[in-house]
């Protein structure tokens, strides 16, 4: 039976039921009502509907599809899609572009801001690479297995402007570059399919699939991290590790409970200064998250690196990862209370908070969110 670790409890307990209330539509990521949600709203051309990844409202539009044409299969374990666990990948990507993670960062461009072209999803961003690879494979995974209803050869992604070798544009490159990554996602489609799956069940194989897709693509981003500063950078890693203890917990990606815990993600570029739990322009909640993927990240590389979860077969040994989580977890928790209760006695006193930094790299994100004012979104999809 799947679990939540407590130091999971303790960034739950910030958030209580909060969202239960809500619209559903106002959980959307940003732009979702008005990204494509069908495969006609892309263009045609020989036959192929052309999709421009790199292009923020365009690679919406394909989580889009995707969580509208598998919609039914989650009705049928629950009332509403709400429950569909492909929600987490489009609001990692909504997260994403609101924090100003998908623009350059290098900012020899001006693609994601609100200077330039705010919609541009830069090929130098990290973020911006690691998630194409969430969103492209996932998809075209989607069309191989015939979830989405069209054939494997009617659709195509263009490719970014550099470096085009290391992303695959179709089913059958994909398959023939990432054929592991690509078995993973079929296998969930398959599942997907099955009237003997349950809940549970499909979280294992959304989590195997999504694990090893992250672990493939970190291999071949590390080198854009360069552009980031030491705490950015610092983060994208350890956000990977923590990846794979929400996999060992099988931690529902549905609308609600990712809303929920991305509100403990960072609102805005890391910078140099930032050091939680002293992050002056953070809410407590982000600055335990970001104190607990330090703490996880240090654990995952200590001497007793051992109990870490499986990283090929995360979820062949049961026993062994709930003890792995429970070990990792109840250390992070012990911390991450010491720290608070030093930084409620003694840390504002410290002159630490990076309210300079903080000042300095807000742009992007209140560029996004500018940007994003006068297309407020009405209804839903």
């Amino acid at each position: 039976m799947a679990f939540l670790p407590p130091w999971a409890w303790v960034l739950a307990c910030f958030l209580s039921v909060s969202l239960a209330g809500s619209d559903l539509s106002d959980l959307y990521p940003p732009l979702w009502v008005k990204s494509a949600g069908q495969f006609s709203d892309y263009r045609v051309e020989n036959g192929k509907y052309i999709i421009d990844p790199w292009v923020y409202s365009e690679r919406m539009g394909m989580y889009k599809i995707l969580v509208n044409k598998t919609a039914s299969y989650f009705e049928n374990l629950v009332a509403d899609n709400e429950q569909n666990i492909l929600w987490g990948l489009p609001l990692q990507n909504g997260w994403q572009f609101r924090t100003g993670r998908l623009a350059d960062p290098s900012r020899r461009k001006d693609c994601g801001y609100e200077s330039g072209d705010l919609l541009c999803i830069s090929v130098d961003s990290w973020w911006a690479d690691m998630n194409y690879f969430l969103c492209a494979l996932p998809f075209l995974a989607a069309v191989d297995s015939g979830i989405l209803g069209i054939s494997s050869d009617n659709v195509m992604l263009l490719p970014p402007p550099k470096d085009q070798t290391k992303f695959c544009l179709n089913v059958s490159s994909c398959q023939s570059s990432f054929p592991e990554i690509m078995s993973k996602w079929n296998a969930f489609y398959q599942h997907l399919q099955s009237p003997s799956s349950s809940f549970e069940d499909l979280l294992k194989y959304f989590w195997a699939a999504h694990v090893s897709t992250l672990e493939n693509a970190g291999k071949l981003f590390e080198d854009r991290l360069e552009y980031y500063s030491k705490p950015e950078a610092n983060f994208g890693r350890n956000w990977c590790v923590a990846v794979k203890y929400l996999a060992a917990t099988l931690f529902p990606t549905t609308l609600i409970r990712t809303n929920e815990f991305q509100k403990g993600l960072p609102p805005r570029m890391l910078v140099n200064g930032d050091r939680a739990p002293f992050i002056s322009d953070f809410t407590d909640f982000q600055n335990i998250v970001l104190l607990v993927l330090n703490l996880l990240s240090r654990m995952n590389n200590s001497p007793v690196s051992r109990f870490k979860p499986e990283a090929s077969h995360p979820f062949c040994c049961p026993e062994r990862n709930q003890k792995v989580v429970t070990l990792y977890s109840s250390a992070a928790l012990i911390a991450t209370s010491s720290f608070l209760r030093m930084r409620t006695t003694v840390g504002r006193s410290l002159g630490t908070p990076s309210t300079t930094g903080a000042v300095k790299n807000k742009e992007t994100c209140l560029d996004n969110q500018k940007g994003l004012k006068d297309n407020k979104e009405q209804g839903q999809h």
